[in-house]
């Protein structure tokens, strides 16, 4: 649906920018409770647009890693608004490709293949641009620390680049997608994350120099369904018929949909002042939980019998956290609620004086936002999160689409025999739609 036409009103509710309690159109507990009160100061040059269907009109934004799981999803909900251009840079040759090929009969879109790494290039194609949803990133814990130094010229040395095109093309706004694993890191890929989030906080430093770019970041965990995600690996195991393997049965971790994901981002590039870290809130699951309603749904349409599915604790790996942590305690004295989001201002206040932070509704938070410390979702919850669309993937989607008519029957094609009678389905495909 195109929203060029859309009323103040309705945008705000797709940007989720309403006031507390009014809804969204998915799943009701990804909600949060009502905040209160206001922190507001004086107006500042950093002050988000008062009317939100003015923010997307007639603007041009560059989007990196267009190709990637958020990149792609973040393009085509720019282009359901009325914004001139939506320019999709990305490495991914191929995965950009297939993107362009999606959205051929949209004009507003241009694709090009671009290394965050080539600062030249890079500045070319920031030309024009009002605003930029940085998302380009190496984002795997493993390889990152096997392959350090290339995980710094991408997530640090891509950052100053993205910062650097910017300043040299006049961009308005520049937003940094960032992870969990910036917090309290323990690995290479989440130490480049949390300096990627500094550079961009730092860059707000430049308004002295002349500069009235808005910088900022946005942090949040797991986004289920996306690339290299756990949901598409559980899935996998299941229609092997097991076993499904979990490292630690008290592990939990924060999760969302791709579509929350990609309508938080856009939420807080509007909200931005310049200098803060966005931070999602996001719904607790324990990861015992889910798997078991992943073995209910899903061993099924596998034919297995779901109590027959092992689930394996394996021990958790090098590095790895029982619980996930999106804020920490010295973050907490200079974070703000703001609903389904939270505010951590920068802690050099008197270098970003000139910057004012008023938010709609905003209070200040009371405690650290970690996995440990808020309770899980239900398994009632779970059931309905994971039928949420993209959150499976797409192959087992639609054997579960198939399944729920009466005359289904799987195509034998899909269950190749072994010889000793078992079936044995093939690789569920990593790519969703």
């Amino acid at each position: 649906m195109a929203l060029s036409g859309l009323s103040t009103t309705q945008l705000v509710r797709y940007l989720g920018l309403e006031p507390p309690g009014a809804g969204h159109g998915h799943i009701p507990a990804l909600r949060f409770g009502k905040s209160t009160g206001s922190l507001g100061m004086s107006r500042s040059r950093a002050e988000a647009p008062g009317d939100a269907c003015d923010f997307f009109a007639t603007k041009r934004i560059v989007v990196t890693g267009a190709a990637g799981t958020i990149g792609s999803e973040l393009v085509r909900r720019l282009l359901q608004t009325s914004a001139a251009e939506v320019r999709g840079i990305d490495s991914h040759e191929n995965g950009l490709f297939a993107l362009a090929e999606s959205l051929q009969d949209e004009s507003r879109f241009h694709p090009f293949i671009c290394d965050v790494r080539n600062a030249r290039n890079l500045s070319q194609m920031f030309k024009d641009m009002d605003y930029c949803i940085h998302a380009a990133a190496l984002k795997h814990v493993g390889s990152s620390e096997r392959s350090p130094f290339e995980t710094v010229q991408t997530n640090v040395v891509g950052v100053e680049n993205v910062i650097q095109a910017a300043l040299d093309n006049n961009v308005q706004r520049v937003l940094l997608t960032s992870s969990d694993k910036a917090v309290n890191p323990t690995n290479v890929m989440g130490t480049t994350k949390l300096m990627g989030e500094r550079l961009i906080t730092a860059a707000n430093a430049m308004f002295g120099l002349g500069s009235k770019a808005v910088f900022t970041s946005v942090r949040f965990g797991n986004v289920a369904g996306s690339a290299g995600s756990a949901v598409p690996l559980f899935c996998e195991q299941i229609a092997r018929g097991g076993p499904v393997t979990l490292t630690d049965a008290g592990m939990t971790r924060f999760v969302m949909t791709l579509h929350d994901a990609a309508r938080l981002v856009l939420k807080s590039l509007f909200l931005a002042r310049g200098g803060e870290v966005f931070v999602t809130r996001m719904p607790v699951v324990r990861i015992a939980d889910l798997i078991r309603e992943l073995v209910d749904i899903v061993a099924p349409v596998y034919h297995f019998n779901p109590a027959k599915i092992e689930v394996r604790c394996i021990g958790r790996r090098p590095g790895e956290k029982l619980y996930e942590e999106l804020t920490t305690e010295e973050e907490m004295r200079r974070t703000l609620e703001l609903g389904e989001l939270y505010a951590v201002l920068p802690a050099f206040r008197n270098i970003y004086n000139g910057i004012s932070y008023s938010y709609p509704n905003a209070r200040q938070a009371k405690k650290a936002h970690n996995s440990a410390n808020e309770p899980p979702v239900s398994r009632a919850f779970l059931h309905e999160f994971l039928l949420q669309p993209g959150v499976l993937p797409a192959s087992v989607a639609a054997l579960l689409e198939g399944a729920a008519r009466a005359d289904y029957e799987p195509p034998p094609s899909l269950f190749p025999v072994r010889e000793n009678g078992m079936v044995e389905p093939p690789l569920l495909q990593m790519k969703y739609a």
